[in-house]
């Protein structure tokens, strides 16, 4: 099997959703130890597939995943809408995944209120029960109305809030602002167009629009001012708009989230109000309604000269579903190769991480040794910081039986992580092949040490380390440090302790200075005489002969 190319900056990121317990947590009925160990078991496998963020769903329902002043505790979280979990999930959560070095994107969605009708099962104390005027019931649900300012406004304080006291990485909005079309059903919201916006637009959808619209753009707003570096993406539905309907829409003949959803992406696009999107492109390759090459294509055109990043959303959700396409093994796979003929998408994000987990047709595998079989920085957003932190430094490199221990220094209070390279003799120093970095390390302090078990030993082995900021910008190089092999001249190998000490007198007798070295040998205790140890194999070998000189027939040279 040919390998896919590999890129040294992307976007790897599976969504976590919580609505309906349907990834995390997988039922309200665990404890809070069996929450924890469960999210990390999932922060895990995606480390194990080379991923670098994770976006996960902290308001499902206009209620949190955390002790929140405008909504109530999750019912997902314990059963029971309004119960304290006992501990602060979002904390937990966050600092867990940055533990393992994986960006936090905190998911929201925003007017969704109720999968049923009736206000009274929702708490006393919720946003709804207390203002019923801005709530209404359609397709059997309750949702905020996004026409009433008030709401816009709610829903951006329910945001700011996590934005204020949590270090998330990013704010993400997923494809839920006016509810999907439910049969001929009409949203009801005539009183409050006539009150808000029928003077205004003489059609109803230019104005539902418009409320979107400001919502997004208040809230970008807002994001910036207080966390200015804070990311803000969205995840639309894969369809704008056909172009049967408009000339410059997709070729394609699906629901239009332009007029059925109301969601003007194209302008959030253009008026900078988004650091990403991500459009869920969740059909497969050749489907006759919505074709995956088609809608990468119209993506890529759309936000080709915008400064913000094209990430896929891809259905793994689809894989091995008893359809002939999605029963094709290779079918993600062709996605994901054709993502990268095209300089605009910038990476994926899989919906949904338990799906990921069940690994259908092997993808959970493909993605660990084929597409990301090497770690990948996150691609700097061109809006976000551009000023790299300064380099950090390796203080010292030694080989010892774990391994290659780095001690390194970063006294930078902007750097996030740091990028540990790799480089063998003779291979040339390329920063930018993925294949070099070693390890991605989270910043605890401004000094620690690493271990790389990896670098064989009797080979030259060049360490450097750049530092990153929470804008993924990356440092100057560090100093290089190179680790040269060491022979180690053997003048025997003893059981008894006596007999090495014997050995070691003999050599000190004749001028060699020599050490006893007690080392395990299939489980039983050896003591090596060692008679010098060197960089070079030549003086290595110069010793050997001078030992052999002497009289000592068992010798030899083993190297680090």
């Amino acid at each position: 099997m040919t390998l896919a190319p590999v890129n040294k900056r992307q976007f790897r990121a599976a969504w976590v959703a919580t609505v309906g317990n349907r990834d995390w947590p997988s039922s309200p009925a665990l404890s809070v130890t069996q929450q924890q160990e469960e999210w990390k078991r999932l922060l895990d496998q995606m480390k194990g597939m080379n991923l670098n963020a994770v976006i996960l769903q902290i308001r499902p329902m206009a209620d949190a995943f955390y002790p929140s002043n405008c909504n109530p505790w999750s019912k997902y979280l314990t059963g029971t809408q309004g119960k304290d979990p006992g501990y602060d999930p979002l904390a937990f959560l966050l600092e867990e995944a940055h533990r393992r070095n994986l960006e936090f994107h905190a998911w929201f969605n925003p007017f969704r209120v109720s999968t049923d009708t009736r206000l009274e099962s929702l708490v006393p104390d919720h946003p709804a029960r207390r203002h019923p005027d801005w709530v209404v019931a359609y397709g059997g649900q309750l949702y905020y109305d996004p026409g009433i300012p008030e709401v816009g406004d709610h829903v951006t304080d329910s945001i700011l809030e996590v934005v204020n006291r949590y270090g998330v990485d990013g704010v993400h909005l997923d494809d839920y602002f006016y509810p999907y079309p439910v049969g001929s059903e009409s949203f009801p919201d005539d009183g409050t167009y006539r009150r808000y916006g029928q003077d205004r637009f003489a059609d109803k959808g230019d104005w539902r629009r418009e409320n979107v619209n400001r919502f997004i753009s208040g809230l970008s707003k807002r994001i910036r001012q207080l966390k200015p570096k804070l990311k803000f993406g969205i995840s639309p539905f894969g369809i704008w708009r056909n172009r049967s309907t408009d000339p410059t829409g997709s070729d394609t003949s699906g629901l239009q989230s332009f007029d059925e959803l109301y969601v003007d992406t194209r302008t959030w696009i253009r008026q900078g109000w988004l650091d990403y999107v991500v459009p869920q492109v969740y059909w497969n390759i050749g489907y006759p309604p919505a074709a995956y090459e088609k809608l990468v294509d119209w993506w890529s055109e759309e936000v080709r000269g915008y400064p913000l990043h094209l990430y896929i959303g891809h259905a793994v959700y689809k894989i091995g579903q008893d359809d002939e396409a999605w029963n094709n093994p290779e079918e993600m796979a062709d996605q994901l190769y054709m993502n990268l003929s095209y300089p605009e998408v910038k990476g994926s994000v899989f919906f949904a991480i338990s799906d990921l987990s069940r690994n259908p047709l092997g993808i959970r595998d493909r993605l660990a040794t084929d597409f990301f079989r090497y770690p990948a920085l996150i691609p700097a957003v061109p809006r976000l910081d551009q000023t790299p932190p300064p380099a950090p430094r390796i203080q010292s490199v030694q080989r010892f039986p774990a391994g290659v221990q780095i001690e390194w220094r970063d006294d930078s209070t902007d750097t996030v992580y740091l990028v540990l390279y790799r480089f063998a003799e003779g291979e040339g120093e390329n920063r930018e092949d993925p294949r070099n970095i070693r390890f991605l390390i989270r910043k605890k302090g401004n000094s620690s040490t690493v271990t790389d078990p990896t670098a064989a030993p009797g080979r030259t082995w060049t360490y450097l380390l750049t530092a990153v900021n929470s804008s993924h910008h990356e440092s100057p190089p560090s100093n290089r440090v190179r680790l040269l092999p060491l022979y180690k001249v053997i003048a025997g190998s003893f059981q008894m302790l006596e007999n090495a000490q014997v050995r070691k007198n003999y050599l000190e007798q004749k001028g060699i200075e020599a050490a006893i070295v007690e080392i395990r040998v299939n489980g039983e205790k050896r003591h090596r005489v060692q008679a010098g140890a060197f960089s070079q194999r030549s003086n290595a070998e110069a010793r050997l002969a001078e030992i052999g000189r002497l009289g000592i027939t068992d010798g030899f040279i083993v190297y680090d």
